[in-house]
């Protein structure tokens, strides 16, 4: 396949990491974007690099940055008389107060798996009787079509479809991120989805202002190899696009366009982060008639099991392995935390490809 065979090349695979090696050089490197994680446990890249590359991961996971109020929320929404919640299948599973949104559908909640927002809107258009309620979760890659999905439904006057904004943006975690008292990470793997949306120039301030230099990069073995290499040569701290296939600095104007059409900067709640302004999505007033985060709703308070440690694992303190119930308590089958429960989950990925059990 064009544009992924040949970034899957072993040869050129084994070229790089000998030229990443033979640099002589240590860097404690933070890949922020879920499907890196994954890619790089499935590709077996980590003990490849180390001790050389200390390669962590960071916050890049929108489901598993989601916090258990939001999930509790969720919930409750998905509970109401005459809903249908309609959401990706990934959040099925991840635990909240009152359990799970799988939980919820045994209760008796309606709660469907939908593979895009469009499908949730024709769900509403064809169950007129129900309020259609879609679970919008993700980072800038997901809330253009979100945002392009409500506008479609305020023309096409769908007055029972909603949505419950959880988006979140990754530049502000970032820079809560960095901030944070014990980071150490020396240079950054940058999302190539999210950047093929909001290009370069929202990340420059972890160069410019704390030193560290970034690389935009895609999702095979050599594009994160040389990334890596990228980053270990750089004589600058910048901000450098290795996935000139899919990335331009300015990014996608358009969607950007659609996405602040549709919302505005709000404070948002991460798992590991905490409260971060500016960094979520909240639907603008003039998309409010369909805006599911306006509804009052009661929620239980959030406890949570204080031994999971997804948390730490989002804020690269931790690796998968130092929590005390991975693989044995929290399993995808029976997950505890969301790290474990999604597809672009760390804690997933280990257990699938690195030292499980």
């Amino acid at each position: 396949m064009k544009y992924v065979d040949e970034f899957r090349n072993p040869e050129l695979s084994r070229r790089l990491i000998q030229a990443v090696l033979g640099l002589g050089k240590r860097m404690t490197v933070m890949e922020v974007c879920g499907t890196h994680t994954m890619a790089i446990s499935r590709s077996g890249l980590r003990p490849l690099l180390a001790p050389a590359v200390d390669l962590l991961s960071g916050p890049g996971c929108p489901v598993c940055v989601t916090s258990e109020a939001d999930i509790a929320r969720a919930i409750a929404l998905a509970e109401l008389p005459d809903i249908i919640l309609a959401t990706f299948g990934d959040m099925m599973k991840v635990p909240g107060p009152q359990g799970t949104l799988l939980d919820a559908a045994a209760r008796g909640a309606q709660v469907k798996v939908v593979y895009s927002p469009l499908e949730a809107l024709k769900l509403a258009q064809q169950r007129p009787e129900k309020r259609v309620v879609f679970l919008g979760v993700g980072f800038e890659t997901t809330a253009p079509a979100v945002a392009a999905t409500l506008i479609t439904a305020k023309e096409q006057n769908v007055f029972n479809f909603y949505v419950l904004s959880l988006h979140k943006m990754v530049p502000p975690a970032l820079r809560a991120l960095v901030e944070q008292e014990d980071f150490r990470v020396e240079g950054f793997i940058l999302p190539g989805h999210v950047s093929a949306v909001i290009g370069t120039r929202p990340y420059i301030f972890l160069a410019e202002e704390y030193g560290i230099p970034c690389v935009i990069t895609g999702f095979e073995p050599t594009d994160i190899l040389k990334a890596i290499y990228l980053l270990l040569t750089m004589e600058e701290p910048a901000v450098e696009v290795e996935y000139t296939r899919a990335v331009r600095p300015e990014g996608n104007p358009k969607a950007v366009e659609m996405m602040e059409r549709v919302f505005e900067p709000c404070g948002a709640e991460w798992r590991g982060l905490g409260r971060i302004d500016g960094s979520g999505m909240r639907i603008r007033e003039e998309f409010s008639a369909h805006d599911a985060s306006l509804w009052e709703v009661e929620t239980p308070p959030v406890l949570g099991d204080k031994r999971c440690r997804c948390g730490d694992v989002l804020c690269g303190r931790i690796r998968p392995l130092d929590c005390p119930l991975f693989a044995r308590t929290c399993t995808p089958e029976s997950p505890v935390g969301p790290c474990m429960v999604s597809s672009e989950g760390t804690c997933a990925s280990y257990y699938l490809y690195e030292e499980a059990h």
